[in-house]
């Protein structure tokens, strides 16, 4: 079982909104195609073209979800001509969605089971 944090260290900001910005951050890693998208974009950069292929989706909805990503500061976009080149920003979201995983996994169970949070659409 995980060790629970240190009592000195905060867990939560103290600024206002700090908070509602911190359950954003979550939102917005809450969606499939968007994890999928941030695998893929780890460790290269993909055109949106290439990343349509990669998730099966369509071209409007990968757009969304990259214009999702990147308006939280996941993922970076270049523009090269009429083309967008997208790649993480930040090598620390893999980190913390192999966490993620980690604990998934830990309670499988309870997260197949639970009926409060729906399946994204």
């Amino acid at each position: 079982m995980a060790r629970a944090p240190e009592p000195a260290a905060a867990l939560l900001p103290t600024e206002p909104n700090g908070v509602e910005m911190m359950a954003k951050f979550f939102r917005a890693l809450g969606d499939p195609a968007r994890l999928r998208l941030l695998e893929f974009l780890l460790h290269d950069e993909h055109t949106v073209t290439e990343c349509v292929e990669h998730v099966g989706l369509s071209q409007g909805r990968v757009s969304t979800h990259l214009g999702c990503l990147a308006d939280c500061g996941y993922v970076q976009v270049r523009r090269q001509g009429r083309f967008a080149h997208y790649q993480v920003t930040d090598l620390r979201v893999a980190e913390l969605v192999l966490l993620a995983r980690s604990l998934a996994a830990d309670n499988a169970a309870a997260l197949a089971a639970c009926m409060r949070i729906t399946p994204a659409t």
